[in-house]
This record gives structure tokens, sequence and C-alpha cells, in this order.
């Protein structure tokens, strides 16, 4: 039980900790995202600015125009005309002066790589980019549309920016918008976490499933050479046994029924040596009544009762067959016998056998009126190691499902358990 619990804390403390690094790697992955988009946000305000000072630019140099028909009046004989036409066009690029170039540059050449829209006071597109809409020329209504959910989907998000384009000091000016969203980079950046975390979890439940793998084989292989050893160990003094009690017959004196006790628990010996002997072979099944496989272990836990008030009742049709290993499937029902009797602590302890058949499975049911089970460990009652017995190892439930799953192709199962009303075990095997 302690080394079941250490297991649990174990598995608890790992389970914590993977929680950590999860958490840290979504805090981090969120805090690198809101510093894109605080960055995101600084190129939108900076291209939508650079659009502003090209619009005020282009309204406050009335005499653009002029300045272009005044330099293509020059003679171009007069040497001084390349000059000239140069003060001009200086002059037409006024107030704004020669970085518009650059102001220029930023608006086509480096716009932020964010999906935005540009509309007029009357909330209509202007300008556009990485909507999946053809920038330029007439929108179709589609695209409108498109646009427009766009537009809603990134004012949910982002706050838009205003762009005024006022053409003098005594009109009111014009007030366009800029509604824009988040980058490719960015939303990669939101699902990278996840798509990290899944593949982590992949990688540990594969690594997990090989290494329970290697574990159990290893375990099966450890546990059937104990009890390929134990078989041997055993089979030595029960010859020996087997022998002195034929010595003891010749005697005149000897006490037979005492005798035959000692015959009888020398046969369980052997029987016993039988079961650690079949563990980790392929026992041989034959189709046989279960009813005297039930009855015979039922006679030998009756008289191994520790209270008188305690009964066993076997109910299994005599004509009811499946393919068992005797010597096996008794120890199945044996395991289930002991742990209804440990579990039984008033004077009027009730266990009973019930087999039958049902939806082409036959089932054996061991129920008591013991202390019953936890809710909470109905998971881990077949688990090696875990007993809710002070002195239990916690192989017996564990052993019993390896038997008839392993060896007989079934299932045991926990059907139902109610504190301190019992509990009910189920075997289901294959139909003959």
């Amino acid at each position: 039980m302690r080394t079941f619990i250490a297991k649990l804390k174990l598995k608890l403390l790992l389970s914590v900790f993977a929680m950590c690094i999860a958490l840290a790697s979504l805090l981090y992955t969120s805090n690198l995202v809101r510093h894109l988009q605080e960055r995101e946000r600084t190129s939108v305000t900076i291209w939508a600015a650079a659009i502003e000072q090209v619009a005020l630019a282009a309204e406050q140099n009335p005499y653009e125009a002029d300045f272009r028909e005044m330099a293509e009046e020059l003679s171009p004989t007069d040497p001084m005309t390349p000059r000239r036409r140069a003060a001009l066009a200086w002059a037409g690029r006024l107030p704004i002066g020669d970085h518009i170039d650059f102001i220029f540059d930023i608006i086509s050449k480096y716009p932020p790589d964010v999906p935005a829209v540009i509309v007029d006071d009357a909330g209509n597109p202007i300008r556009w980019q990485h909507l999946g809409v053809p920038e330029g020329g007439e929108l179709t209504l589609e695209d409108s549309l498109k646009i427009a959910e766009r537009i809603a989907w990134m004012d949910r998000n982002f706050a838009s920016i205003a762009i005024e384009v006022q053409e003098d000091s005594l009109t009111s000016g014009l007030i366009q918008k800029v509604h824009y969203g988040e980058s490719l980079v960015i939303r990669d950046l939101r699902i990278y976490p996840y798509l990290q975390l899944a593949f982590v979890a992949m990688f540990i439940g594969f690594g997990y499933l090989g290494f329970s793998y290697a574990r159990r084989s290893e375990q099966s292989n450890l546990w059937v050479g104990m009890a390929r050893e134990a078989a041997h160990q055993l089979g030595t003094p029960i010859s020996s046994l087997m022998g002195w009690t034929e010595v003891m017959r010749t005697s005149p004196s000897v006490d037979h029924d005492t005798l035959n006790e000692m015959d009888a628990d020398i046969q369980r010996l052997g029987l016993v040596a039988n079961r650690f002997n079949d563990i980790g072979s392929s026992p041989k099944l034959e189709t046989q009544a279960l009813a005297p496989v039930a009855d015979a272990i039922s006679d030998y836990i009756r008289r191994r009762f520790p209270r008188r008030g305690m009964t066993l009742t076997v109910n299994v049709p005599p004509d009811l067959e499946a393919p068992i290993n005797a010597d096996l499937f008794a120890w199945v029902i044996e395991n289930l016998l002991k742990n209804a009797m440990d579990s039984i602590e008033n004077e009027q302890g009730q266990i009973q056998i019930i087999a039958g058949t049902e939806r082409n499975r036959i089932y054996v049911d061991v129920i008591d009126n013991g202390k019953g089970i936890d809710r909470r460990d109905w998971s881990s009652i077949f688990k090696p190691g875990f007993s809710t017995k002070t002195r239990g190892w916690g192989l017996g439930l564990s052993l019993a499902k390896r038997i008839v799953a392993d060896y007989h192709g079934g299932q045991l199962i926990l059907v139902n358990s109610v504190i301190d009303q019992g509990s009910r075990f189920r075997i289901l095997l294959p139909d003959s």
C-alpha cells in the first residue's frame, strides 16, 4: 500500500510540474504576443501618420500645379533651365520638404504587415491590404461585404486610428480611419504554445506507453520467474511429506483422521505448486462444468470461516460450461472469496456465488455484504500494491485479473460496491 501511495504522489508531482511548464509557456507567449501587438500598433500609427502628412502636403501647397506649368514653359536651350526646374520642383514640394519621398516610401514600400483598411468619413473603403480582396480597382458586392465583416472583427479586437485631413484653419477637416488586425506572426504565436504542448504531450504519452510496456514485461517476467521458482521449491518438501505420510500409515498407533487431514493439506500444497507452475505458460483450457469447481473451492473456504454465523451459498447451474483451466480458475474464485470473507465484519456475513449467461457471455458473480469499497478506490483495486487491508500485499485481485484476462480471454470487473453494504465482483468469460 505504501508503494502504491508513493507512486500516486510521484504521478501527482509530475502532473503538477507539467502543468507549471505549460502555464509558464502560455504566460511567456502571451507576454510576447502583447509586445508584438504594441509594436504592430506603432507601425500602423506611423503608416497612418505618413498618409495624413501626404494628404496635408497636397492640401497645403495649392501652387504645385503652377510650379509644374512654369517648369514646362522654360526654354530648353537656356543653360539655366535645369537649375530653375530643380528649384521649381523643390518649391512644389513645400512645406514638407525633401523628406516627402521618405514618407511615400513608408506608405508604398514599407507598409505594416497586418490586415488594414482605410475608410473615409462615410465609412467607405479607400485603401486596404492583406484582406484576401484584390487591392485597388472597383469592389464587387461580395468583396464589400467581406471587407465590412473584417472591419467589424478588427473593431472588436483593436481600436481604430483616426486620420484628419484639414484644408485650412477655417474649414473642418475630413476624418478618415484606419482599421487593422493582427498579423499572421501573432496568430501563429497564439497557436504555437498549444501545438508545442500537444507535441510534448504526444512525446510523453508515447514514451510513457513504451516504458509502461517495458516495465510490465519486466514485471511479468519477474513474476513468472518467482512463480516458477516457488513451484520448484515447493516440489521437494511436498514429495517428502507424501513419503512420510505413507510411512506413518504403517504405524499401528497412527491417528487416521489426522493423517487424512494431512493428506488433504499436502494435496492442497500440490495444487498451489501447480498453480504457480502454470503462471507464465500457456495453460490448457478445457470446456467443463463450472459448478464442480465452484463447489470444491467453496467447501475449502467454508472450513476456514472465522465466524460461525457466516454463510456461503453457491448458485451455479450444473449444465453451465466454459473453457477454463480448472486450477487457475479456482484460484481466481478463491481470491475473490477470501477478499469477501476479509471484508465482512459482522456476525451475519453472507457470501454468494451466482453464475449464468448474458449477451453470449458467461458470468460468475461473487457477492458479499461486507464493508464495501470507497468509490474513489474502484479504479485502483486491481493495481499491484493497492490494498485496503492493514497487512495486505495488494496482489490478490491483480493476480486474479491477470489470470482471467491473459489466460481465459475474459474480464474481471467490480460491478458495484457500497460502503457498509457490500460488493459485487463479476468474472466474464467467452461462451464455449
